[in-house]
């Protein structure tokens, strides 16, 4: 930050005024003229910091001049008239250059000030800690039945049923009990085990597959070829699904002969019972919040 200069004075009376002024209007001139230097030339700098140098420069050399001119007792009327309008001049300008100096820096700090309020405003309103987050269960269920099924007509579809709930939050067994009912939108993984047998000889091909609201889910299907009497294969494969709450899916079979069905067996020590079929469903694929 530039220093402030210390004020020079010219000290004249207007006897010595007198002794290069040719009239009382011009020494009045001259006096008013010291006056207003005397005034504005040792603030400017130290208001201004961003013009401090230029203004400084341009006061000292508006004074050098007066003094000069001052001091030059022999120059005629019209260059003495030359020299004070150049003073003076000199001193408008550097008094308009300082008023739009302090305009503009005014003006910038007052943005400024604006930007920075409107920041402190903005943080003020944010919350410095996210709110704690609301964890909700999964939904879930595992059903499977003890009982075993079979078709009543070939090649025909034939729904399988659930007779008991192992666990269960907001996915249930419905009305018919064929249906598996969800409670809420979600990603959901339906993962399925069975067991089939054939009751008599020869060769017969069992379709398995999904519904979703009682229409077929496309390439959802399987299919297992089994062959002869007691025959027993085991067999288990997975689906996801998108479904929206109250969707309901359900487990669908056909078969080429009658004979073939899906097993249930009795607990026989040291193993325990075998259902016929064996559904669990979850949606905590995306996480659920």
């Amino acid at each position: 930050m530039a220093t402030a200069p210390v004020s020079r004075k010219l000290n004249l009376t207007r006897d010595q005024l007198a002794t290069f002024l040719t009239d009382q209007q011009q020494i009045r001139q001259f006096e008013l003229l010291f006056a207003t230097v005397d005034a504005i030339a040792p603030d400017v700098v130290v208001e201004i910091n961003i013009a401090a140098g230029t203004a400084q420069s341009t006061a000292n050399d508006a004074l050098a001049q007066i003094i000069a001119l001052a001091q030059e007792t022999e120059v005629n009327d019209a260059a003495l008239g030359a020299k004070a309008q150049d003073a003076l001049d000199r001193i408008a300008l550097l008094a308009q250059e300082t008023a739009v100096t302090v305009a503009l820096a005014e003006s910038k700090a007052n943005q400024a000030l604006a930007l920075v309020d409107k920041l402190n405003k903005a943080v003020d309103g944010l919350q410095m800690t996210p709110p704690p987050r609301e964890f909700k269960r999964a939904r879930y269920g595992s059903f499977f039945d003890t009982t075993t099924q079979t078709a009543t007509v070939i090649n025909t579809a034939t729904a399988i049923t659930f007779n008991t709930t192992d666990l269960s939050n907001g996915v249930f067994i419905g009305s018919p009990t064929s249906r598996i009912v969800v409670d809420s939108e979600g990603l959901y993984n339906f993962a399925l085990s069975f067991q089939i047998d054939k009751t008599s000889g020869g060769t017969a091909e069992f379709y398995i597959w999904f519904r979703l609201n009682g229409v077929n889910i496309a390439n959802s299907a399987g299919f297992i070829r089994i062959q002869g009497n007691n025959a027993e294969i085991f067999s288990a494969y997975n689906l996801f699904l998108d479904l929206k709450a109250n969707d309901y899916v359900e487990v669908m079979f056909s078969v080429t002969d009658l004979s073939v069905e899906v097993l249930a067996v009795p607990a026989t020590a040291p193993v325990p019972a075998i259902p016929s079929i064996i559904l669990t469903v979850n949606n905590n694929i995306e996480g659920v919040l």
